[in-house]
């Protein structure tokens, strides 16, 4: 490849951003008068509880594959190899799960918020805390997932950072304000498609390139991507087969099972079938998307196996890496950098409009109907006050995102860390009926301190190389010379509890929410409430 590099936006990478932009704002403009608008804060809130399986079920995937599965996946394979594919797996005990254990009950209570859950099964304080906690972990999410494609477009086309920033956010907040969980369901099939549209681009283009298929795995194996198959059961591993499947599992389905953005999307179904349908049919397009990314990881190492751009100091950070292929390699077809871009971006919108839509919809349900009686008109006009009110606040987050490092391993932190113990909270009220609300309270607190004291403690004493294993990057093919880095001692907690792979700190968060809850429980005698079935 030649080290010419075009490194900004032609006009046509514009139109095909912009467009891009322009349909999601109009699907919500769509579905806010269409059909006389939204005359209910369900209507708003759920959609009628009328959609159908599969809008739902590409809406399931986009709310959770962003604009992190698109740059920062890729980058992963490159760094790391190919192990990362093995999420696949772990995606199918989640789905079950998600679909026989939790979706019922949700759904047959026609509830609109899952906290609304905890208040029946435990008590007011158990509710309000679940959903203060949801709140905390999906604006720190949510900050994470608009300002990551922001800076890798910064870098590479020269856009404005917080210009980038500033217009996804409000873009959102307009299309969910006006449409409600509707125009987000419709916008989010939209943005799946626009996301494999910006893989396969890449990926083709890339195999034309490289010589072929053949050639992206040969030169993968001889650069010992190719590492599926790791059955080491040391859990300070980054990635292992076990971390990805069992850490990957408790990951999803803390997400899938019972995490409001998603849960919405079910009991917004008309049937009970619809909704199961939705979760395995959901199945099929995360798969479609996760092997599209990670091919993409392998299409990198190919194009770049003897000039590391991140070691050559080409990129200042490897999230950065896909745009920079992506200029490479598609600089001479205008109009298709911005249609990966447009993929990235579209990642962010689904998510970041699915997590508006959730926080205004607990905010409404959980902390404003409960406590101030409010007419259907009313509580609709909250609804979209609150949209607004979360889409302003998203950006700030999007600030504090900035100071974080890598993406894809602080994102999963993110979710685990406070998905793990609620997941914990919510098995114990489901499968353990003895359970009772101090046990409950209990076990959310103490998994909360735990997966709180590991994640930070990995986050300032970051884990070595023989947890993480990097494995190499060459520079050979480049001219110019390297800098060593050095590592600082560190305290001996940081070589065992803090190097634990971040793919476990759900699972660690679960387990002691579970094992706490059922021990108070059993000593502060046994459950006096209504079991929820």
């Amino acid at each position: 490849l030649s080290v010419k590099q075009r490194t900004s936006f032609t006009l046509w990478d514009y139109v095909v951003f912009t467009l891009m932009l322009v349909i999601s704002a109009a699907v919500g403009l769509y579905y806010g008068f269409a059909k006389g608008g939204q005359h209910s804060s369900r209507d708003f809130l759920v959609g009628g509880r009328s959609m159908t399986a599969v809008p739902v079920a590409l809406s399931l995937t986009a709310s959770f594959m962003s604009a992190i599965t698109v740059l920062a996946t890729p980058v992963e394979v490159y760094c790391y190899g190919l192990s990362f594919i093995l999420t696949c797996l772990s995606f199918i005990p989640m789905v079950w799960i998600s679909s026989e254990i939790f979706l019922p009950i949700f759904y047959r209570l026609g509830i609109t918020s899952t906290y609304e859950y905890l208040e029946m099964r435990f008590n007011k304080a158990t509710r309000l805390f679940g959903t203060v906690l949801f709140i905390i972990q999906t604006l720190l999410y949510t900050g994470m997932v608009i300002y990551a494609p922001a800076l890798a477009l910064n870098k590479v086309t020269g856009l404005d950072l917080w210009g980038a920033v500033i217009s996804t956010g409000v873009v959102c907040t307009f299309y969910c304000t006006l449409g409600g969980l509707k125009a987000v369901v419709w916008t989010d099939v939209f943005q799946v498609l626009i996301m494999l549209t910006g893989f396969l681009a890449v990926i083709i283009q890339s195999v034309l390139v490289q010589g072929g298929v053949s050639v992206i795995f040969s030169d993968a194996a001889q650069g010992g991507r190719i590492n599926i198959l790791d059955f080491d059961p040391n859990p300070l591993r980054r990635h292992t087969f076990w971390t990805i499947l069992i850490g990957g599992t408790f990951v999803w389905t803390s997400t899938y099972g019972i995490n409001q953005a998603q849960v919405q999307r079910y009991v917004s179904c008309k049937s009970l079938f619809h909704a199961k349908m939705s979760l395995y049919v959901n199945l099929v397009s995360l798969w479609a998307i996760n092997l599209c990314s990670v091919f993409c990881g392998l299409c990198l190492y190919s194009v770049y196996k003897n000039c590391d751009p991140w070691t050559a100091n080409k990129v200042s950070a490897q999230d950065q890496l896909m745009p920079y292929l992506v200029l490479d390699i598609l600089r001479d077809h205008p109009g298709l950098p911005g249609l990966f871009v447009a993929a990235a971006y579209s990642g962010t919108l689904s998510t970041v409009s699915s997590s508006v839509n959730a926080l205004a919809t607990v905010t409404a349900t959980d902390l404003i109907s409960p406590y101030f009686s409010l007419s259907e008109q009313q509580l609709s006009w909250v609804s979209k006050g609150l949209n607004i009110f979360y889409g302003a606040m998203c950006i700030g987050m999007a600030g504090v995102a900035s100071l974080m490092g890598g993406l894809l391993q602080a994102a999963i932190s993110i979710v685990g860390t406070i998905g793990g113990p609620l997941l914990g909270l919510f098995t114990l009220g489901i499968l353990f009926p003895f359970v009772n609300s101090k046990g409950g309270l209990a076990g959310l607190v103490t998994g909360l301190s735990v997966s709180f004291w590991v994640c930070i403690g990995s986050q300032i004493y970051r884990p070595l190389p023989e947890s993480t294993r990097p494995l190499a990057l060459e520079t050979h093919g480049c001219n110019f010379t390297m800098t060593e880095h050095i590592t600082s001692a560190q305290p001996w907690l940081a070589d065992s509890w803090y190097s634990l792979s971040y793919l476990y700190f759900c699972p660690v968060g679960t387990l002691v929410a579970i094992a706490v809850g059922l021990i108070v429980s059993l000593v502060s005698g046994k459950n006096h409430f209504n079991i929820i079935y």
